[in-house]
């Protein structure tokens, strides 16, 4: 059974993951939805560590800046055109948005439902 309150959408996308224990990294988000995101990283955070993240918004020059904690760690065998593959990761739960980020959120998910 499927868990999820909001729709997830697969998605590859930079971001910039802070932390006050562990600096700043650059890292490749997979997918987002308004309650959280996944995050490819080598060696993920401890579990419940209070993390910073920034991106653009979907299809827009926004900025997003939001605040979660690490719920889950990932790993992810899977095969594509050049083999096997794997993934490390981690799931972040957002806890809240700065200024008005989580309406440009929820508005750039929703231009992505549509199907052009």
């Amino acid at each position: 059974m499927n868990k999820r309150l909001a729709m997830r959408f697969d998605k590859v996308f930079p971001v910039t993951l802070s932390s006050d224990h562990f600096g700043e990294c650059n890292v490749m988000a997979r997918n987002v939805s308004s309650g959280g995101i996944l995050l490819e990283l080598a060696d993920p955070l401890p579990l419940g560590t209070a993390v910073r993240i920034q991106f653009a918004a979907p299809d827009s020059q926004a900025t997003i800046v939001a605040h979660g904690e690490v719920k889950n760690h990932y790993f992810l065998n899977f095969g594509d055109s050049s083999g096997p593959r794997s993934l490390t990761g981690m799931a972040i739960r957002f806890t809240r948005f700065d200024d008005e980020a989580e309406d440009t959120l929820d508005l750039g998910l929703r231009r992505m439902r549509i199907l052009h």
